[in-house]
């Protein structure tokens, strides 16, 4: 049985999407970030799998109640899957979504259109106190465009072309990202397994 879970993540623009997907469960919701003396898990395992349940599970023995995680990364063709698992500090530690863009562009100048694709992959694991965790994966596909464009979103958002809406991430509006995201796919299919575990 399951009535709350804690969202293990310290990015509030996560915590809000997720809030917002999950928002019709009959689960109370609860934001790691409401929580700032919470030790950080370091982040190294090889792939989003690993991290996002090492995320989850130390969440949940930490609280001792369920927890929910991802880890998500940019993958392009033209670098062989990079930036990948290292989506977040492709740019080095502590750096910033525009840093990451900025290197990403970098390493794509001059690598024609064919070339550009990528996908946003979202692993999303639900761990039980006792460490049991399942997981949920979502995706999505589209291209690096050349420029930023649009000021809504975070990360990659700005660069992350969408073919079949002709924008950009960052031009989205959000509750149309959050339909079609990659978090938002793999949300989908975590909010069942959630509803499940409610139930029982």
């Amino acid at each position: 049985m399951i009535d709350e879970i804690i969202i293990a993540t310290g990015n509030r623009h996560k915590v809000a999407e997720i809030k917002d997907i999950l928002g019709d469960v009959n689960v109370k919701v609860i934001a790691m970030t409401d929580f700032p003396n919470y030790p950080r898990t370091v982040e190294d395992g090889k792939t989003l799998e690993e991290n996002a349940a090492k995320k989850a599970k130390e969440a949940a023995a930490f609280f001792k109640k369920w927890s929910i995680a991802d880890d998500t990364g940019l993958e392009v063709e033209y670098l062989n899957g990079a930036p990948g698992v290292f989506s977040a500090r492709y740019a080095g530690d502590g750096c910033t979504y525009e840093d990451n863009n900025k290197k990403l562009l970098s390493a794509l100048h001059g690598a024609p259109k064919d070339k550009r694709n990528a996908q946003f992959r979202c692993v999303i694991a639900i761990s039980s106190p006792e460490g049991e965790v399942t997981f949920a994966e979502g995706r999505i596909f589209g291209i690096i465009s050349e420029n930023l464009a649009g000021d809504k979103g975070f990360g990659y958002d700005p660069i992350f072309f969408v073919p079949e809406q002709n924008k950009t991430f960052a031009q989205l509006d959000e509750k149309v990202k959050n339909t079609i995201s990659h978090r938002a796919q793999a949300l989908q299919k975590a909010k069942e397994i959630i509803k499940k575990l409610s139930e029982n």
